[in-house]
């Protein structure tokens, strides 16, 4: 007796957060390699799999999708901080575990800190964007700073002042490094989080004494 064969097994249909979280992984890639104003919405869709009506049907338009990428890398890296700076341990060697975790999102999701930290777009409003978003994190991430500083914000405002500009210089610090290591990629990254801790520690380490 025989048999009828078998057809292809049939795809699983995905779920709408499923299509969304790959809409949202194309769209990073085409914005880091493209940036801002050489990304389009169409490509995005041919990355996903997708229509173009089902990106939209996601997300509103390309700046919405563009502002919802960068809130979430950045969440995804207060996140890292928050993490590794609760461990236990000495101040030191948390520092050390932070910094590597950054430096390994920024190996591990090339695109991603290329979109937040590269991007060079011209338009006022996706500037705007970027400047909001960023100051939404920083306005996030301070505490986590001056918890390690023992700095509580609103004591006064010469103090408030003092751990903005240490959150500014860390951030000018990380970033430029994650660029520079880019463009030499074949440095291995502890070597890399090495040199941001001789960098940075030893004023981050004074500043804790100092505020003790």
């Amino acid at each position: 007796m025989s048999r009828t064969p078998a057809g292809p097994p049939k795809r699983k249909r995905m779920t709408a957060a499923q299509r969304r979280e790959v809409i949202e992984r194309a769209a990073t890639q085409v914005f880091a390699e493209r940036g801002y104003e050489g990304a389009s919405m169409d490509e995005i869709a041919r990355c996903s799999g997708v229509s173009v009506p089902v990106v939209y049907d996601h997300f509103a338009s390309k700046q919405d999708l563009h502002r919802c990428l960068l809130e979430r890398h950045y969440a995804e890296l207060r996140a890292l901080w928050a993490e590794q700076l609760s461990q236990e341990g000495p101040p030191r060697q948390r520092a050390h575990r932070a910094f590597d975790a950054w430096f390994a999102y920024v190996q591990s999701h090339p695109y991603a800190w290329r979109m937040l930290f590269r991007d060079t777009t011209g338009d006022p409003a996706v500037q705007a964007i970027h400047r909001d978003v960023a100051a939404e994190s920083r306005t996030a991430a301070m505490p986590l700073l001056g918890r390690e500083l023992h700095a509580g914000p609103g004591r006064t405002p010469q103090a408030d002042h003092a751990l903005e500009m240490t959150w500014e210089v860390v951030r000018a610090a990380l970033q430029g490094l994650a660029l520079w290591w880019y463009e030499h990629q074949d440095i291995p990254r502890d070597q890399i989080v090495t040199t941001a801790m001789n960098t940075l520690w030893t004023g981050l380490e004074r500043m804790q004494h100092d505020r003790s």
